[in-house]
């Protein structure tokens, strides 16, 4: 296991597009206690200044299991993988907790978190530690652009968790 090193969330500095859209991480979710945990592949995500507090908004369709997860433990860990991780990531982005054991399959090993119950990925590079603040539905009534809505061919529109981050980890 990587030793970490906790860092303060209002010092992190990155390329936010690329960590985003290019190289993806992992969002978990769930109770580690009952064991009930899953992780998912994202690449939409936002990390700024909300509130008087350092956030990290993330988006989730209501069909995905960490869906009803992240509504009954409002936690979630965010974990940005090395690149030769890059298969880890592409098997949870297109797989479903429901039916697999993607921690198994991946590869991966939970981790436990400092502030939280929800586990951070072992390997993770970065690893963020969130209390979720809020929650809002997008609503397409409110699209300025009509091409969103081409985005969602089955209207599963997005649930948007602002979380607080607790507790940021370099390894």
């Amino acid at each position: 296991m990587n030793e970490r090193l906790s860092i303060n969330p209002e010092q992190f500095n990155s390329n936010l597009f690329e960590l985003f859209s290019q190289q993806w991480f992992l969002l978990t979710a769930g109770d580690f206690v009952s064991g009930e945990v899953n992780t998912m592949t994202v690449s939409w995500g936002l990390l700024g200044y909300l509130w008087n507090r350092p956030v990290a908004t993330v988006y989730v369709r209501p069909t995905r299991h960490t869906y009803s997860l992240l509504d009954e433990t409002p936690e979630l860990t965010l974990n940005f993988l090395p690149e030769g991780m890059r298969a880890a990531l592409q098997l949870c982005g297109s797989r479903s907790g429901r039916d697999t054991d993607k921690w198994q399959e991946a590869g991966l090993e939970p981790e436990k978190a400092e502030t939280i119950q929800v586990p951070r990925v072992a390997g993770a590079r970065l690893a963020l530690e969130c209390r979720v603040l809020a929650t809002f539905d997008l609503a397409p009534e409110r699209f300025l652009d009509p091409s969103i809505l081409g985005l969602y061919p089955k209207r599963d529109f997005h649930r948007a968790y602002v979380g607080e981050v607790l507790a940021a980890f370099e390894a």
